[in-house]
């Protein structure tokens, strides 16, 4: 079992992980995983000023909104730490980062557009590697990581 499956069963969350060829764009991705862009979510670290981080999944097509995370997590300062910084924190390069199996367990927030009618039977993240997308169910996500879902995000 890989760290992703190994989380995803101690979580209770059904996964099922999509092998693919190197993919160039998120669209590429989304294709790779029969889904539509706007269901391929960005997992991004994000840094609070205490050190300590999050991550905020953002759907394919819009951009995260700074203020309004700031918000919701009370905080006035917020960063996208470097990519060495990212896999210190979660052991996986950047393009791969998932929060399933991440070195270190970080709160999560799911910005809510994900869950606009008609929800999404699945959504897809990042899977660790290169080599396979992640797909699950949006519910069983939010239940199994206690997520947060709030907006915080923009159309680009």
């Amino acid at each position: 079992m890989t760290r992703v499956t190994l989380d995803a069963s101690r979580r209770n969350i059904p996964i099922e992980l999509v092998p693919r060829d190197k993919v160039n764009s998120l669209e590429e991705a989304a294709e790779a995983l029969g889904i539509k862009p706007a269901h391929l979510l960005k997992s991004l670290v994000i840094k609070k000023s205490d050190d300590t981080f999050v991550f905020a999944l953002i759907p394919g097509g819009r951009k995260l909104d700074w203020a309004k995370l700031r918000g919701e997590i009370g905080v006035n300062k917020l960063s996208l730490p470097d990519a060495d910084i990212a896999w210190d924190v979660t052991h996986y390069e950047s393009g791969t980062i998932t929060p399933f199996g991440s070195h270190t367990v970080l709160p999560v927030f799911i910005d809510a557009s994900v869950f606009e009618e008609p929800v999404p039977e699945h959504i897809g993240l990042g899977s660790g590697d290169r080599g396979h997308g992640l797909l699950v169910r949006p519910q069983d996500l939010v239940t199994g990581f206690d997520a947060t879902i709030a907006d915080i995000s923009a159309s680009i």
